[in-house]
């Protein structure tokens, strides 16, 4: 069952008392126009509620027809660009145009200058070992 917004209460609350208007007409003939204008308010609201139910219908579909337009696009973008790359080279500064980065070149590496020389550990200054004595 759907969850009950409050335009749903308030409908509902509305073609409730559009009944009870309707039953005791003979009673109050002075309130009769506006039972008439809360017929015709009840009447307009329920098929606003079934249009819009409509419409949120139509709008997944549209919403579904719009996704598998964008993948199909992308597939052909994907085609056009690889075509493009093909035709005027990997490495073409024409291909900026169309959305594709060409190739440069690799970076190179840093030179070996640059990288940290291992240094050798220092061993801990203690007690020196017994001096071997001559006799």
């Amino acid at each position: 069952m759907a969850r009950e917004t409050k335009s749903a209460a308030i409908q509902g609350d509305l073609q409730r008392l559009s009944g009870t208007m309707e039953l005791n007409k003979d009673l109050l003939p002075d309130l009769e126009p506006f039972r008439l204008k809360l017929s015709g308010i009840v009447t307009q609201s329920f098929d606003l509620s079934k249009q819009q139910a409509a419409m949120k219908a139509s709008k997944q579909e549209s919403s579904k027809q719009l996704r598998q337009f964008l993948v199909d696009g992308q597939r052909v973008a994907d085609v056009i660009r690889t075509a493009v790359r093909d035709y005027f080279g990997p490495d073409s500064e024409k291909l900026t145009e169309f959305g594709v980065k060409p190739f440069r070149g690799r970076k190179v590496k840093a030179a070996a200058a640059e990288k940290p020389t291992p240094t050798t550990p220092t061993v801990p200054a203690g007690p020196a070992p017994p001096a071997k004595l001559d006799q």
